[in-house]
């Protein structure tokens, strides 16, 4: 199912992993090195934690015919694992229309710590913003 991916890394990825389903990849996730997100300068404003302790779960995903078969639910205990064998508290922020998205986290675990704008667009026109709330994983 989920298997390390070396070939879908950057500088900022820590690991990521692919999810498969028929030997076709169907999904991804990733743990990143924090980059300015507002998820962690919550988290290390309410624990004091550094920003080197905190890994930012991103790039979740399951394209739409592989879905409801917990391929989600996989990948991101996968990054969780991996996150608390390496002492990384891992944040993530999503956006309030995605509302599956959110309760798989809390179904998970995860703990809201606080909403923020999150911004996004095509880079042609000015980018549009919508309200993303700000998930901890849960303590090992």
């Amino acid at each position: 199912m989920a298997r390390p991916e070396a070939w879908l890394r950057s500088d900022d990825v820590i690991a990521s992993w692919v999810g498969e389903l028929d030997g076709e990849i169907v999904g991804h996730v990733a743990v990143m090195r924090p980059r300015g997100e507002d998820a962690v300068s919550l988290w290390m404003r309410q624990s004091g934690e550094r920003e080197g302790q905190v890994g930012v779960l991103a790039r979740l995903f399951v394209v739409e015919g592989a879905r409801r078969q917990a391929l989600g639910e996989r990948l991101t205990r996968v990054a969780m694992s991996f996150g608390r064998e390496r002492g990384l508290r891992l944040v993530l922020d999503v956006m309030t229309k995605d509302a599956a998205a959110m309760r798989l986290y809390e179904r998970l675990g995860w703990r809201e710590i606080g909403r923020a704008p999150h911004h996004y667009g095509n880079g042609f026109s000015a980018d549009a913003v919508c309200d993303a709330v700000c998930y901890v994983a849960p303590e090992a």
